[in-house]
């Protein structure tokens, strides 16, 4: 029996991009119109590889600076919670470039919430797992104060639950503008804690 449920929900790949570099002042992406994957990712993007150092996000797990699986490969966000960003903040639109944003989806509600374990699978197979919801930062809020003065401040608190999950490559391909990806949720119940 399988573990993964596929759903009725996809997606529309309505933007692609990779982040170049690691800069204390800024976080830009720059678009991509195809994105080809291997198991540690977007090759040229700073958060490529199969590992990574841990960071603030892991610190009860890992000291800083151990080196763990990469289960931060991409960062994955939706068109419905852009514009939620964009509107709190005051903005006609939000660049996904300047949330770090590896890839926009457009068309399965509540995004950011979907299951950790979720996948999300092109056309030819390529195939995305869903590590966890990513967590609003400062970067995002500088790049937006850069372009937009004044704005930035109010990111992460307009982020908030909204800015997306991050995901690592489950199988190698090559994502591309104009992709649908469908979802796979896992077959469990939400846990329910007791005691």
């Amino acid at each position: 029996m399988p573990a993964l449920i596929a759903t009725a929900h996809t997606a529309t790949i309505t933007w692609l991009g990779f982040v170049p570099h690691r800069d204390a002042a800024e976080i830009v992406t720059e678009p991509l119109l195809e994105m080809p994957l291997t198991w540690g990712g977007h090759a040229p993007d700073c958060h490529s590889g199969e590992t990574r150092p841990s960071c603030s996000r892991v610190t009860t797990q890992h000291m800083r600076g151990t080196e763990i699986r990469n289960a931060r490969q991409l960062s994955i966000v939706s068109a419905a919670d852009l514009a939620h960003i964009a509107a709190t903040l005051g903005l006609d639109h939000l660049d996904p470039a300047w949330m770090g944003a590896s890839v926009v989806l457009d068309g399965i509600p509540d995004f950011t919430h979907i299951p950790p374990s979720s996948r999300l699978q092109a056309p030819d197979g390529t195939t995305l797992t869903v590590d966890m919801l990513n967590q609003p930062c400062q970067f995002p809020a500088r790049t937006i104060d850069m372009a937009h003065p004044g704005r930035g401040k109010g990111f992460k608190a307009a982020a908030e639950r909204r800015r997306g999950v991050t995901a690592w490559v489950e199988r190698p391909g090559t994502l591309r503008l104009g992709d649908r990806m469908t979802l796979h949720i896992p077959g469990q119940r939400a846990w329910a804690a007791t005691g």
